[in-house]
């Protein structure tokens, strides 16, 4: 019998997550790596687990999610995206809290381009005089 999965795509500045959610004890596994041993930081594992906070169900799925692109915290963000958007696919019910707590919505905040003339978006070259 095939085991049931939930998939769900999320999405914050330069990274992309695809998410797999899986009945299970709540394993989060990145890029084949376990989520401590991919994202250093404990602040954005907890970002990742925001979404099982919110809909009270930390601990009943196991977490495999591929993705690419952007820095620690665009993937940790992509990810709980991702996460929140398969919970969905698990209870339709669950989209009000979700939705309240801001976890559907895709950030849309991106890096600006550089500009001519300028060494970054924004920043100029240092002032001389001569």
């Amino acid at each position: 019998m095939a085991q049931v999965q939930y998939r769900g795509t999320g999405r914050r500045k330069d990274s992309t997550a695809r998410v797999l959610l899986v009945p299970g004890t709540g394993k989060v596994i990145i890029n084949d790596k376990p989520v401590e041993e991919y994202i250093p930081f404990p602040n954005l594992r907890e970002v990742i687990m925001q979404p099982f906070n919110v809909t009270e169900t930390l601990g009943n799925y196991d977490v495999h999610a591929n993705v690419n692109g952007g820095g620690y915290s665009g993937q940790s963000g992509a990810t709980r995206h991702g996460i929140a958007r398969a919970l969905l696919d698990v209870d339709p019910d669950f989209r009000g809290p979700l939705k309240r707590a801001g976890l559907l919505t895709r950030d849309p905040r991106m890096k600006e381009r550089k500009k001519p003339g300028l060494k970054k978006a924004r920043k100029a070259g240092q002032f001389s005089k001569r």
